[in-house]
């Protein structure tokens, strides 16, 4: 079955001035974003800044096309960076800043990036990185101090005010891990166009939540920028003339209390935040005012059906899930038809569409289920490096993550489980094929599997289930022992959180791993297994 919405027809009202250059243009004293520090940034000093930071970039020789990597926490200064990155035709790389030194490096080397531009409190990953990528000193560049990189203050000083003699619209080029291990850039085709517009895809992308420039939104932004959506929420919630508060590190009560500060009008969230802030006492939870809130939209993991209608019954209809991804194209669903389709990610949003095939292409009718494949419009992209992943995730031009799932007759979209391996920990994805490969070449190890199991806060945590090399028992030391030597080669984050042992891992006689009967005890009773 296919399920499509079309774009919604065309209305009489005026255009508002929008983007960050016309906006600083117009009305420079408007606030565009909120430090973690409540430092209020007026349109007018982020341009600047995002001027000087474009200026600079292009005096080092970086052309339409280049990339630069962002290894910084939440704040101006990324966005500034961001802005610089897209006014003058270049791809920003937003690093995960709990990878380690040999992770970046790979982002600067897979990406060809000419700059790195980083904060001193990942100064040892940065160092590690550059040196490692063979990065040019000229192109290494920190907000604070850190060894061999100039201040960021030295980044296009002398180079003259105002906007970059050369501008066109840049672009993220987000990283989504591959199953083969190492992670793959979605790299868009640069599209030529002003920088000064705002396009109608990111404006109609707001308009299906019901924003509109100028319309008294604040956003809230609880979550690292290096994640797509984060980042896409932030940068056109300020290209529409909304302020963004910024926090640095996600907390509950202070996000309650931001909110009542700031009366902040959205935000975008993962199920995690919920359990949390609904795990506060109830004193606590009722201390602020979050009535000014209109649309919270969660998406990225699966939200449980118990947490979703209490978060419905504190917050009210405001609560609004989607479903979709890096390389474009989901569906939304608000909180009044949630609770009539319960347990539904929604349908396609405009210009986007939703079909369910078998494992031969062929669509499915309703109700039956299959792979989950979408397309936003016209859109395309690639997998940067990896022409046989782009190709392998396509069927003609439609795209799939991996997951399964139905649509029911009036086209709402149920996900059921994930035939990819990819794990959702607290709404970050990880692709166990990496983990894998640094634990397979420990001398102690004959072979392994790794997946997510259950975790009632997380969504899921990695388990790694270990074949031991022969003569070596499977005991608690060689478990400190793995996770130890994981520790130098993986980010925290990537980390098995325990590991079981087996005389054999299932495989079949041309070696394919049968993983899921290994995950699959560890999810009996649950009512879905993503």
């Amino acid at each position: 079955m296919t399920s499509t919405n079309a774009a919604p027809p065309a209305t009489d009202r005026p255009a508002e001035t929008v983007g960050l250059w016309n906006i600083a243009a117009e009305r420079p004293e408007l606030t565009a974003a909120v430090d973690p520090d409540g430092t209020e940034v007026s349109y007018g000093q982020l341009a600047a800044k995002a001027n000087t930071y474009a200026r600079g970039l292009q005096a080092l020789g970086l052309e339409t096309g280049d990339a630069l990597v962002v290894l910084q926490p939440n704040g101006v200064e990324l966005v500034a960076a961001y802005f610089a990155a897209i006014q003058s035709g270049l791809y920003v790389v937003m690093a995960n800043w709990h990878l380690t030194g040999p992770e970046v490096a790979y982002l600067i080397t897979d990406s060809g990036a000419k700059a790195l531009l980083v904060h001193e409190r990942f100064a040892g990953t940065a160092v590690a990185a550059a040196d490692e990528a063979g990065l040019d000193a000229r192109g290494r560049f920190a907000v604070g101090s850190v060894d061999g990189f100039r201040r960021i203050e030295e980044l296009g000083a002398g180079e003259g005010d105002g906007r970059p003699p050369r501008r066109t619209a840049g672009s993220p080029m987000l990283y989504t891990s591959g199953t083969t291990g190492k992670p793959k850039g979605v790299r868009r085709p640069l599209t030529g166009a002003d920088p000064d517009e705002v396009s109608p895809a990111n404006r109609g992308f707001f308009a299906i939540f019901g924003i509109a420039p100028f319309d008294g939104h604040v956003h809230l932004c609880g979550s690292p920028l290096y994640h797509t959506a984060v980042l896409n929420f932030v940068a056109i919630s300020i290209q529409l003339g909304h302020p963004a508060v910024l926090m640095d590190r996600w907390d509950p009560e202070e996000m309650l209390r931001l909110i009542e500060r700031h009366r902040v009008t959205h935000s975008h969230m993962v199920p995690t935040q919920f359990r949390r802030l609904l795990a506060l006492p109830d004193e606590t939870r009722l201390r602020y005012d979050v009535s000014s809130l209109r649309v919270m939209i969660h998406g990225a993991a699966p939200c449980p059906d118990e947490i979703k209608r209490r978060m419905l019954d504190w917050w009210g209809p405001v609560v609004t899930e989607y479903y979709a991804a890096t390389e474009g194209g989901g569906t939304v669903i608000s909180g009044g038809e949630w609770l009539r389709k319960p347990g539904s990610v929604g349908r396609p949003w405009p210009n986007s569409t939703v079909r369910i095939l078998d494992d031969d292409g062929n669509e499915l009718p309703a109700g039956e289920t299959g792979s989950v494949y979408l397309q936003m419009g016209g859109s395309r992209f690639e997998y940067h490096n990896d022409r046989e992943k782009t190709e392998r995730a396509k069927v003609g031009e439609l795209f799939t993550l991996g997951d399964i799932g139905h649509l029911d007759e009036d086209g709402y979209l149920y996900l059921h489980d994930r035939k990819s391996d990819m794990i959702i920990s607290g709404g970050v994805n990880i692709y166990p094929a990496e983990i894998e490969g640094e634990l397979a070449v420990h001398p102690k190890v004959a072979d392994v599997a790794v997946f997510g199991v259950p975790h009632d806060d997380w969504g899921e945590e990695i388990k790694a289930v270990v074949q031991p090399a022969e003569g070596v028992d499977g005991s608690a030391e060689l478990t400190e022992e793995l996770l130890d030597y994981a520790r130098g080669r993986l980010a925290k984050f990537k980390l098995p959180r325990s590991i079981d042992y087996r005389d054999s891992l299932p495989r079949d006689p041309n070696g394919k791993l049968y993983k899921r009967r290994l995950r699959d005890p560890y999810w009996e009773g649950r009512d879905r297994a993503i």
